[in-house]
């Protein structure tokens, strides 16, 4: 029996990428949007979801657990971005990121959970960030509601173990995708004591997701997960200097560590 795969944001990107590749190899996937009804193509079947939404939420989890009986693989990929800097982003902003970035995964989890425990099976992917593994300029809400995810994967793993079901993290660093586009920037405000620098980051954060990889990359590797009998707690997927920025940030001393990022941001 196919597995049945719910992949979180599903509708473009990354989210849409991994859709369309786990169905090519016979898994019954089933992405969510926002707005469905908009998008005019899709190799799957998209749930409308808005994981800032408790009530929708648990809406499409019951939904798909009405098509399938079961659920044997949740992908929480939708996330949104946001630059800044700290002192100027508006706190509304802050609150709308987490709805988005941390509380939105934590709800699809909870909502199932009940079904994965009642299989005795299942694979919880959240979709994170090589950024989520150190504090960025600019990027500050960002890093920190994607370093959040990774924790809070790691307690989970210990406290569903007995139940059969198991969680990774799968962090990914700079893509090819539209994420810039949807991305809250805070405005570089004429005057600003941050507006030189800050203005100068944006056009470098833009041009790595503009020089990024292929998504394909990610869909390989959770389509290895997913046929994995053991996956691992941790996976990083990129270019070879962004994962090799966490071995430094590990090995180096903190201050000689933060030298670097200043340097490659030239601040």
């Amino acid at each position: 029996m196919s597995k049945v795969v719910l992949i979180t944001g599903g509708s473009s990107g990354i989210g849409k990428c991994m859709g369309e590749y786990l169905t090519a190899r016979g898994l019954k996937v089933y992405g969510t949007s926002r707005n469905p009804e908009k998008v005019t193509v899709s190799v799957f079947p998209l749930l409308k979801m808005d994981v800032r939404d408790p009530v929708s939420v648990s809406q499409a989890v019951e939904n798909l657990l009405e098509a399938e009986s079961r659920i044997d693989v949740l992908i929480n990929n939708a996330g949104v971005g946001i630059t800044g800097p700290l002192e100027e982003i508006p706190e509304e902003e802050v609150h709308q990121h987490f709805e988005t970035n941390f509380f939105g995964p934590l709800r699809v989890i909870r909502a199932v959970l009940p079904a994965m425990r009642a299989q005795q099976e299942g694979l919880i992917v959240n979709v994170t960030s090589i950024a989520g593994y150190m504090g960025l300029p600019y990027r500050g809400i960002y890093s920190s509601s994607k370093g959040a995810l990774e924790l809070l994967t790691e307690a989970l793993r210990m406290e569903i173990r007995d139940f059969g079901v198991q969680a990774v993290n799968v962090a990914p660093g700079d893509f090819a995708t539209n994420i810039a586009a949807g991305r809250y920037h805070a405005p570089v405000r004429e005057g600003s004591p941050y507006e030189e620098k800050y203005g100068k980051i944006l056009r470098l954060m833009d041009e790595h997701v503009d020089e990024g990889g292929d998504p394909q990359q990610m869909a390989r590797a959770v389509y290895r997960i997913i046929t994995s009998g053991s996956p691992r707690i941790h996976y990083k997927v990129g270019a070879f200097m962004q994962k090799f920025s966490i071995v430094l940030k590990r090995i180096l001393p903190d201050k000689v560590y933060e030298k670097l990022l200043i340097n490659h941001y030239k601040l």
